[in-house]
């Protein structure tokens, strides 16, 4: 170690450079923030993007600084690992026709368990923990509070390769959204204290009947009812790839379809697609996918100009 002041210099400036970077960047952040002020955000977060803590109570504090910034969150999340994971500890079996889980009875307990139970609370409870000094609290839901959300039992046909003939399959307590009520969400989101709502993806039908849904699909209803700004579909991939595996960072409805229609996009990313469609076909004002694996993706896209995957809009 030196005792010569002009070699300790640089070390000692390091960090108001750092300070002065991070002012740069909150200044260029400010129209963007004026953009979403008090426009509702909802994000879907599901996938290996919400499998580790440490990514899980990240992903809470930048929920919170949306809250603080003005914005009103919504979160909607998934856990098909997680139900997997307990299935498998209880003994179930599980199949899948089309990426749907097909859901009997016990398959249907364990879903509510995990989701409306386990992962629902502990998201809203990292929520509350990382707004604790400005009183920012996670609320957890469920489809089934308050007529949030009203199913109907998902119908899908299979084709049988040796006689061609299409066939109806049973999904077992697989729903869609048949309707969405709003009111809870909104009376939270518009409430003087700053609760950010958690939603997970189980709804009930007329007769009372509670129904598993894809969180994808509930995110883009739930979005359309609430006119949102901005839907996020938080995952494990960078977003929708062209042909030459480089990502897309713009797309529209017309190109979506194109995408799909063309095989562009395959496996997991056509209902993906198909999500975002219909979302701002109801309204939304655009649908991101991104990789929610990366911090901060979530203000990386909504608070810079680079984005951080790919927006489907009209």
């Amino acid at each position: 170690m030196t005792d010569d002041p002009q070699e300790q210099a640089p070390q000692e400036q390091a960090p108001q450079e750092q300070g002065w970077a991070t002012a740069r960047t909150l200044a260029e952040a400010l129209p963007y923030i004026q953009r979403y002020d008090r426009e509702t955000v909802v994000i879907k977060y599901g996938g290996h993007a919400m499998g580790e803590e440490q990514v899980a109570k990240q992903f809470a504090a930048d929920a919170v600084l949306l809250k603080m910034l003005g914005l009103h969150p919504v979160i909607v999340h998934g856990g098909g690992p997680q139900i997997s994971a307990m299935l498998e500890r209880a003994g179930v079996k599980s199949t899948f026709i089309d990426g749907l889980r097909v859901t009997d009875a016990p398959t249907m307990e364990v879903a509510e368990m995990v989701l409306s139970g386990a992962i629902n609370k502990e998201i809203a409870n990292w929520i509350t923990l990382a707004g604790k000094e400005a009183d920012v609290r996670g609320v957890g839901l469920s489809g089934k509070d308050a007529r949030l959300i009203t199913v109907e039992k998902v119908t899908r046909t299979q084709r049988d390769p040796d006689s061609l003939i299409e066939k109806e399959v049973d999904l077992g307590f697989v729903g869609d959204p048949k309707r969405v009520d709003p009111k809870l969400i909104e009376a939270l989101i518009y409430a003087d204290e700053d609760y950010i709502p958690v939603i997970a993806p189980i709804g009930v039908a007329e007769d009372g009947q509670t129904y598993n849904i894809n969180a994808d699909t509930v995110a883009g209803a739930l979005a359309g009812a609430l006119n949102a700004k901005r839907m996020l579909l938080l995952t494990d991939v960078a977003g929708v790839l062209d042909a030459n595996g480089v990502l897309i960072r713009q797309m529209t409805v017309a190109e979506a379809r194109a995408a799909i229609a063309s095989g562009v996009a395959t496996g997991g990313m056509i209902p993906k697609l198909e999500t975002c469609i219909a979302a701002v076909e109801a309204g939304v004002g655009g649908v991101v996918i991104l990789d929610g694996r990366r911090p901060h993706a979530m203000l990386v896209e909504l608070f810079t100009e680079h984005g951080a995957g790919t927006l489907v809009s009209a």
